[in-house]
């Protein structure tokens, strides 16, 4: 044993220097981000082009849309499918490793995103419900590559830049937004030049072309096709050595593995303790009094900030059409056809992924070593709070119209804040603070948490954020609390988030195995042995 406590080959990961490994691990486990970012940003596009495809309305005056329960139906399946990943995905990582599991969750994530695009069906009703049964199982994918990635990237990485790696396969969800939106615009526009048509308000049936439903499903399929192309890689990545060495305790083998990786010489002897004491040395499980007593409050500190960040986060994504509509970045429905309309929302959603999305990913990358995990969170919460009731408090001043474009900035600054805050922090801290044979379920419960966070933001606040007048709201929604009073609930939500950041301990410039007290375990035992 290494004189503190860790064996010679986890000693070496974490005093590794900045090498191609660490970028590679960083490309293969992102490539899941990005088909989860491409997907979720695209299906709001489509939304707008199934409902004029499939729920057309002869004689009305507005395009066709999704009817609320279909729309939360879309929206929603896939959420639901990614918390049950989460959870499934992340029990079985510990089990059975994370190298078994991971090819499991891209081939879901990439067959599932190639058939939602296939969706058949010869009524409104059966395309409907095979889109829902696809996304399903694709959120299941996605929802297995978040603890696994975070666990892998965060295994693999060095003491020094464990934050920088772990929130770098994050960020891929950046370029999955930017991806998705640049290709929407290329695919709509070529559609729009090829079968050019009328406005809606000019020829109602005519503005929807046929080819615009082979328009959706390029978009979605798409997506699968970076994820496809790390397979590979993803399949001949040497189990971590934390499990091999921790969890599955072979540590010859975890010093062979990373020996190869590392491209130099790991000796490490079978540890005497395993040969002494029959069972793990550090074997309580989730459900122990003990893990209560070291770890309860942690995993109360990464669910709790998770699920709050995610009502806010995904809540906030309601708000965008409107602010588009009202600045005047997409015109009325009306004055669209099917394709362009798609072209405008995707041009539009691109710029504030550009903008203030993307860039508060990578500021979280370069500060995240620098600052610390605590710092940059609590600084997130609180900027998000002041941002937000600034947005709420004279709502009524930011509606009129030479004020749109302050609020569209204050808008983005929430996003950016978000990002370079407790989105990028809440995926990576519970990656670092459990214990190796626990880490994979523990970071699935934390993302799974936020997943119901983002199912209330998502379609709690549909229904809240309706006009208090029942004459007003959405066709087909009751009257709600108006935006103004829900962006008030969101300030006070953020505010909750920032005083449950002080459960969660910093991580910053401590190897795993200190964080998560397996050092002291393996110390003790090995004083008794």
């Amino acid at each position: 044993m290494a004189s503190n406590g860790n064996l010679q080959v986890l000693n070496a990961l974490d005093g590794a220097k900045t090498q191609w490994y660490h970028f590679t691990a960083i490309i293969i486990a992102g490539m899941g981000f990005f088909t989860d970012a491409y997907d979720l940003f695209c299906i709001s596009l489509v939304t707008k082009m199934l409902g004029r495809i499939y729920y057309h309305q002869p004689g009305s005056s507005k395009p066709g849309s999704l009817p609320p329960n279909v729309s939360s139906a879309v929206n929603g399946v896939a959420l639901v499918g990614t918390l049950s990943g989460q959870l499934f995905f992340g029990w079985l990582g510990d089990k059975l490793g994370r190298k078994k599991v991971y090819g499991i969750t891209l081939m879901l994530m990439c067959i599932c995103s190639i058939a939602s695009g296939l969706s058949f069906g010869s009524s409104p009703k059966s395309v409907m419900t095979t889109l829902c049964f696809f996304r399903f199982w694709l959120g299941f994918g996605i929802g297995g590559d978040y603890p696994l990635s975070a666990t892998i990237m965060s295994e693999y990485s060095n003491k020094k830049t464990r934050g920088a790696f772990i929130a770098a396969v994050f960020a891929m969800q950046g370029f999955g937004i930017l991806g998705g939106g640049i290709f929407a615009i290329i695919v709509s526009s070529a559609f729009n030049a090829k079968y050019p048509s009328s406005p809606y308000e000019i020829d109602p049936v005519g503005s929807t072309v046929p080819e615009a439903d082979y328009v959706w499903r390029i978009i979605l399929m798409v997506g699968a096709v970076p994820a496809i192309l790390t397979y590979y890689w993803r399949m001949k990545m040497p189990e971590t050595a934390r499990f091999t060495a921790l969890v599955a305790k072979n540590t010859n083998q975890a010093a062979a593995d990373m020996s190869k990786v590392m491209q130099m010489e790991i000796k490490d002897k079978q540890s005497k303790v395993d040969q002494v004491v029959g069972k793990p040395s550090n074997s309580f499980g989730l459900f122990s009094k003990e893990f209560l007593k070291r770890h309860g409050l942690h995993l109360l500190g990464t669910t709790s900030t998770w699920f709050l960040l995610d009502i806010a986060y995904y809540s906030q994504n309601l708000f965008q059409k409107d602010i588009f509509s009202a600045i005047g970045w997409i015109p009325a429905a009306k004055k669209m056809n099917a394709i362009y309309e798609v072209y405008r929302i995707a041009r539009a959603q691109t710029l504030i992924a550009l903008l203030s999305t993307v860039p508060g990913y990578w500021f979280t990358v370069f500060l995240i070593d620098r600052i610390g995990r605590f710092k940059i969170q609590l600084l997130g919460f609180a900027m998000m709070t002041i941002f937000m009731f600034s947005l709420a408090i004279p709502y009524d001043h930011w509606t009129l119209p030479q004020n749109n474009i302050g609020f569209v900035v204050i808008y983005a600054l929430t996003f950016f804040f978000a990002n370079f805050g407790p989105n990028a922090t809440t995926f990576v801290v519970p990656a670092e603070i459990f214990p190796a044979r626990l880490r994979s379920t523990c970071h699935g419960i934390s993302a799974a948490s936020g997943k119901l966070g983002a199912i209330v933001g998502a379609f709690g606040f549909l229904y809240l954020a309706q006009n208090k007048d029942p004459a007003k709201a959405d066709a087909g929604y009751p009257a709600g609390i108006g935006v103004k009073n829900s962006l008030i609930v969101l300030g006070v939500i953020n505010f909750l988030g920032m005083v449950c950041t002080f459960l969660v301990p910093e991580s910053n410039g401590k190897s795993l195995e200190e964080m998560s007290g397996e050092n002291e375990e393996e110390e003790e035992i090995t004083e008794q042995v």
